[in-house]
């Protein structure tokens, strides 16, 4: 049986955890940890999470 644990939608509770903003990006990580980033950060990491097969997630708006 395969069973797939749903990461549940970002709030605006969800910060950056590179400078504590409104997070808006989700990067999860080929290990199974996640990153959260606001745009700023999502763009500034954008390349190098892509280096690492990392599935990045846009939160709602």
């Amino acid at each position: 049986m395969n069973t797939t644990l749903a990461r549940p939608d970002l709030t605006a509770a969800d910060r950056c955890d590179r400078c504590g903003a409104a997070a808006q990006v989700r990067a999860i990580l080929p290990s199974g940890g996640e990153l959260l980033f606001c745009g700023h950060h999502a763009r500034l990491h954008k390349e190098r999470l892509r280096e690492l097969a990392a599935d990045l997630q846009q939160g709602e708006a």
